[in-house]
């Protein structure tokens, strides 16, 4: 359980390049699972299938989990079932954008 907070501590220093909210505040994580070995599973999806930062924005996300201590691997599934909208986005992110 602290593993998985410490994660979601990280995933919330991880921005989506255009939108100034963290992609777990903005709703982007679906699913966070670690496995006996510490290897982290994180589901998530993007704001637009179409996304150019996708790609800027899965290494982003590996690359913060992977620097959790304790966290020995880490495999991302995208996904877009079901799609994202603003109702996954947290009080937080929506204040921030002004939504709120």
């Amino acid at each position: 359980m602290e593993l998985e907070r410490s994660i979601v501590r990280a995933l919330r220093q991880v921005f989506d390049p255009e939108i100034p909210v963290n992609v777990y505040d903005l709703g982007l994580i679906y699913e966070i699972k670690i496995d006996s070995d510490n290897k982290a599973y994180i589901k998530m999806t993007l704001t637009a299938p179409n996304c150019p930062m996708a790609d800027q924005l899965l290494e982003d996300v590996n690359d913060a989990v992977l620097d959790v201590p304790g966290v020995t691997d880490v495999a991302i599934e995208l996904t877009f079932e079901p799609p994202w909208d603003k109702s996954r986005m947290s009080d937080e992110a929506l204040l921030e954008l002004g939504l709120l």
